[in-house]
């Protein structure tokens, strides 16, 4: 059966004066699949997120190579990349003077002529994008108005409109409540599947990245600890060993669920000082 062309990494590297970040990554990805990347804090997780990016670290020493379809990404000219990669990261304080409506619409420059002016279909394009997050009401609020997961969600909407086949998302749940993690998740699966768009993203909760994700990616201090369906790579070891903590894992018919489990504190002794 033929696979079309996604993600891959060989052996990708990366040191900042003589500090590995990244040691030696290999895995392949499939287009139109759900990527989950899990990690300790330090792991490596937005690391690795911006090579797959192809963004430039100063000061780096790099090794190996990431290709999307075949194209290494390092040598995919900008405009190009802009319409076939889509990079959701940490907020930047240039947008938080414009408006909601100004930053979603930014979308569309890849797909635009240099000084294109705007059209109605612009307007309506970016009102359905917006619709699709949960936030048309709020189209003409200054972004810096709004709270973090309405951030959050606007870049995402932001990044549908740009229509990129390979969508990379910096923890995209951080700031959201229950619902709009689920349905932010929920919406980016279903795009994997409809459009077949390729996702991955950095994330914090196992059971989220377990219910949502095709495979999962582990890291720590750098290292690929483990590459697959969640199924088939999360256990109690594993999870122990990277996490530090002791941990309960399920695989269950709907699923699998990880509950780790801290040691408890200790009660007081009789006559031991309380």
């Amino acid at each position: 059966m033929y696979t079309e062309p996604g993600l891959e990494t060989e052996h990708l590297s990366l040191s900042i004066q003589d500090v590995p970040l990244l040691k030696n990554i290999s895995f392949t990805l499939p287009r139109g699949q759900v990527l989950g990347i899990l990690g300790p804090n330090g792991a490596g997780k937005t690391t690795l997120l911006k090579q797959l990016a192809g963004e430039t670290t100063r000061n780096a020493s790099l090794s190996g190579a990431v290709y999307w379809q075949e194209d290494n990404v390092r040598q995919i000219p900008l405009q190009e990349k802009a319409r076939r990669i889509a990079f959701v990261n940490q907020l930047n304080d240039s947008v938080f003077a414009l408006t909601l409506f100004q930053v979603v619409r930014m979308g569309l420059l890849p797909h635009q002529p240099l000084f294109a002016m705007p059209v109605k279909d612009d307007d309506r394009k970016v009102l359905a994008a917006l619709q699709r997050v949960g936030l048309k009401e709020k189209s003409r609020q200054t972004f810096s108005t709004l709270s973090g997961g309405e951030q959050q969600r606007g870049l995402i909407a932001r990044a549908m409109l740009q229509r990129a086949s390979l969508l990379l998302l910096d923890e995209p749940v951080n700031h959201l409540d229950v619902f709009y993690q689920h349905d932010i998740l929920g919406l980016l699966r279903t795009l994997s599947q409809e459009q077949n768009l390729t996702a991955v993203m950095s994330l914090h909760d196992l059971n989220l990245a377990a219910a949502y994700c095709d495979q999962l990616l582990i890291l720590d201090d750098g290292s690929l600890q483990a590459f697959g369906a969640p199924r088939e790579i999360l256990s109690e070891s594993l999870l122990e060993r990277v996490f530090g903590l002791p941990c309960l894992v399920r695989h269950e018919e709907h699923g699998t669920r990880v509950d780790f489990c801290p040691s408890p504190i200790s009660a007081p002794q009789p006559g031991g000082p309380e």
